[in-house]
Order: structure tokens, then sequence, then C-alpha cells
């Protein structure tokens, strides 16, 4: 997590709130990647939630539809206070590296996997796929950005699907999926969204393959 040609621009790293956040953290002693596993578990059971949602109805739909959102952000305020503890407050271990992708990549797969189950279960057919497609074009949007990195170019977190945009996407579906038998939906809600964030996030790839081979090609860093 130490190095900075690695981290996600974001501008919610200078609000008030996460470096207050990531100044207590460092007081408490959590490491960065204690804060890295804690996405992990948010992942795994956010993910489980958004799944569950494909089976249940009335009020205790609604709770795992909401806690699935609320896993979906508190990942991402991990993902945020991970780097600002290890940078910004000199906690960074020789181990960073790992916890700073890994993580990532298993609660990108369980939310997005999760939420393709929990419209299958509800009867859209081709959820399952969604999720699962979903998933592995938001991998392979990393593993480009990090092949990039290993022939010497700097990180890209462009495309249209990117984290952010993924993360943002599935918190909304899992809010409209609340009202959506209002309009006779069953798990719609959360396989379109999929299809869409598979979609972008292929496009996400072929946009960062194209500027690495350009660099690359012309030599530039």
């Amino acid at each position: 997590m130490s190095d900075l040609d690695n981290r996600r621009p974001l501008k919610s790293r200078d609000t008030g709130w996460a470096r207050a956040g990531a100044a207590w953290l460092a007081r408490a002693g959590v490491t960065p990647d204690a804060v890295s596993a804690g996405a992990v578990v948010f992942g795994l059971v956010g993910g489980g939630l958004l799944a569950a949602s494909g089976v249940l109805d009335g009020g205790d739909r609604v709770a795992t539809l909401l806690g699935g959102a609320l896993c979906v952000q508190l990942r991402l305020v991990c993902n945020l206070m991970d780097g600002m503890v290890a940078v910004e407050h000199g906690r960074g271990g020789p181990l960073g590296p790992i916890w700073n992708e890994l993580p990532d990549r298993i609660a990108d797969g369980a939310f997005l996997v999760g939420a393709g189950y929990g419209a299958a279960l509800a009867g859209v057919g081709w959820g399952e796929a969604a999720g699962w497609a979903a998933a592995v074009f938001a991998v392979l949007t990393a593993y480009i950005r990090e092949l990039g990195r290993a022939l010497g170019q700097p990180a890209d977190f462009g495309g249209p699907m990117a984290k952010p945009q993924r993360m943002a996407l599935l918190t909304v579906a899992a809010i409209v999926a609340i009202f959506e038998h209002n309009w006779g939906w069953r798990g719609d809600a959360f396989a379109g969204s999929l299809a869409l964030i598979a979609i972008g996030a292929a496009l996400t790839a072929a946009i960062r393959t194209g500027r690495l081979a350009a660099r690359l090609k012309s030599g530039t860093r």
C-alpha cells in the first residue's frame, strides 16, 4: 500500500471524515492489512445477503437488500481506509501489496456473484450467468491494470465501469430491488445491473488494453 503509483485517485480521501477515521484507526493500532481483511468480510456477508434476497419476501427481503447495500459501502470505506492508514500514517507493511489487491478481487466476486444468484433465485434465469460474467470482467480490469504496472507503466484506473462505478450501480440496484415488485419485477434490478456491469467492465478492459498497447508501442510511461 505504500506504492503511491498504485493508489486510485479519490476525492473522498481529502474529506474530514476520512482523515478522522484513518487517524482513529492508526491510533487504535489497527493495521492496513486488517482493514483490507475487513473488506473481504463485508464482501462475503454482503454477497450472501444479496443472494438470500432472492428467496425472501416482505420485510426479510428488504432487510437483506439494505444489509447488502450497506456492506457494499462499508467495503468501499475499508478500501479507502487501508490505504490512508498505510500511507498517510506510515503503517504499511511488507505484505501490503498483496492485501491491496487480493481482498478486492474476493470482495468483487462475492458481491457480483451473490447478486447474480439473488436474481436467479428470484426467477431471472440468466441472473446467475450475468453475475459470473460481471465478476470475471471485473477481475480482468484489475488484471490489465496490474499487467501494465508489471510492464513499467503507470496504474490505469480509467474506464466506464471501474470499481467505484460497479459498486455504485450495485448499491442502486439493491435499493431499486426493494421496490421492484411495484412494477411486476422479481430479480430484474440485479440482473439488469449485472448485465450493465459486465458490458461496462468488458469495455473498461478493452480501453485499458488499448491504452497500454499504445504506451508500449510509443515507448512512453
